[in-house]
């Protein structure tokens, strides 16, 4: 009896070799990794260059150094995460933008052209994205404590809030393959431009048509950043 219900239980279990295998289907690049990548490739296309830096920043690269007041809420830690390191003077936080790295480029590329300049000669232009992950003590239903934003400077002579417009608006449409793309500029406050802006772009079908949807901030730099022609989005 206990033989034949093993062979019974044998049978039941068998495993036909004969069978092909199960194939796993082919993975991809996460959405946002390919957002990125397409961005990347077409402020590369208008002669951008991509700047990467640290996510752990110091309070001077974060607010200081972007003319944010002592007292302005974004310091606070309703906003900011703050971490180990650094001093209570000049803490170190997650960087609640990629901001920073604007300072940082423009840092850097002062340093890497200052023979240039010493003799006398024009310091090139900046041209620059800065795409990455950020941080805020921020989550409800249209918010989370970390998010993807991309930075966007360009520092020149000739440099404009005209050239703003263009450069962006040029980038929507490519983004969105869209001609038709309405867009439209706010007047607004940063406190690391002067002038500033919100941008907005418009539903051209659908339920929403006519309304108008936010999408990025922007502004000429801001002087007193060490800059006297350019802009930022």
């Amino acid at each position: 009896m206990a033989q034949a219900e093993l062979e019974k239980q044998l049978k039941a279990e068998a495993l036909d070799v004969s069978l092909p295998g199960r194939q796993r289907t082919q993975g991809g690049l996460h959405p946002v990794s390919l957002t990125l990548e397409r961005i990347e490739a077409i402020f590369g296309s208008m002669g951008f260059d991509v700047a990467q830096g640290p996510e752990i920043e110091t309070d001077w690269f974060n607010f200081t150094a972007l003319n944010t007041p002592e007292d302005h809420p974004a310091r606070s830690m309703h906003d900011t995460f703050y971490v180990e390191g650094g001093t209570e003077a000049a803490p170190n936080l997650l960087r609640t933008h990629t901001s920073p790295m604007q300072i940082r480029y423009a840092v850097q590329h002062v340093k890497k052209h200052r023979a240039l300049i010493d003799a006398g000669g024009a310091m090139p232009e900046i041209r620059v994205i800065a795409p990455g992950r950020t941080y805020r003590v921020d989550s409800d239903a249209t918010h989370s404590p970390m998010f993807h934003q991309c930075e966007g400077l360009w520092i020149g002579e000739n440099v404009s809030f005209k050239d703003l417009k263009f450069v962006f608006t040029d980038f929507c449409r490519t983004f969105f393959e869209s001609d038709d793309l309405v867009l439209r500029f706010r007047p607004s406050f940063f406190p690391f431009t002067e002038p500033s802006a919100e941008i907005d772009i418009q539903f051209q079908t659908g339920p929403l048509a006519g309304r108008w949807l936010e999408v990025a901030g922007s502004g000429q730099v801001h002087p007193e950043r060490g800059a006297q022609h350019g802009t930022r989005s």
